[in-house]
């Protein structure tokens, strides 16, 4: 075949492919063969996953606090040793601090939308220390009861009422891990990114704190 014919199949059968026929990008796409080479695949995983992940999370939390809710009720009117307590004011405050937390949160996460991470960090530190407070807040009421004499074993009411509270103080401390592992984790380095971070435990967090707000009314309903 002549040269110069076979250099035209050549040069055809590469604009076709790409680079060489094997669908391989141009060696200046990268800045380089060497480099497109060289370059690593990214380790991301999908954030489906974590979304996915996150609302098993919350249907399960969601089931076990209803099959308790339900317990709740039936105890309560089937039962004629249920002794009613004086309920703690202390509670509507740490439920105003709790949702708060939300609010806060919100902003954070705004600031982050406008890559403004200064603003992010600040509003997600508030966040952070409004979830603590909130469970300093639910110590001193649990002291506040033993002071009145309101023990866990005390009756069905007060029984309810340590395991609701002592369940959802449980959730938010995992709660309060997961917003310091986006305040102080290195993103640079992990398999998930910040946003995706920020949106799994901003919708866990907004979780805990609708369902702090059903239990509150539903022990103050039924103390």
């Amino acid at each position: 075949m002549p040269t110069k014919v076979r250099e035209d199949i050549e040069l055809i059968i590469e604009n076709i492919g790409g680079g060489g026929g094997r669908g391989v990008p141009p060696a200046d796409e990268f800045g380089g063969g060497d480099e497109w080479r060289n370059r690593k695949p990214s380790k991301r995983v999908s954030p489906k996953r974590y979304y996915t992940g996150v609302a098993v999370v919350i249907i399960s939390v969601l089931m076990f606090f209803m099959a308790l809710a339900s317990a709740y009720v039936v105890r309560k009117g089937a039962s004629s040793d249920w002794i009613t307590f004086r309920f703690p004011g202390l509670i509507w405050i740490n439920t105003a601090i709790l949702l708060a937390s939300s609010a806060t949160l919100e902003v954070a996460r705004r600031g982050l939308a406008r890559e403004d991470l200064s603003a992010f960090r600040s509003w997600w530190s508030v966040t952070t220390v409004l979830g603590c407070v909130f469970l300093a807040g639910q110590i001193v009421v649990w002291r506040e009861l033993l002071e009145q004499g309101v023990y866990l074993a005390g009756n069905p009411a007060s029984s309810f009422f340590y395991v609701f509270t002592g369940a959802h103080a449980v959730h938010i401390v995992a709660g309060v891990g997961a917003l310091l592992f986006v305040a102080l984790r290195n993103f640079d380095r992990t398999r998930i990114s910040r946003s995706t971070a920020v949106g799994v435990t901003s919708y866990f967090w907004h979780f805990l704190d609708g369902l702090w707000v059903f239990l509150a009314v539903l022990l103050y309903a039924g103390r």
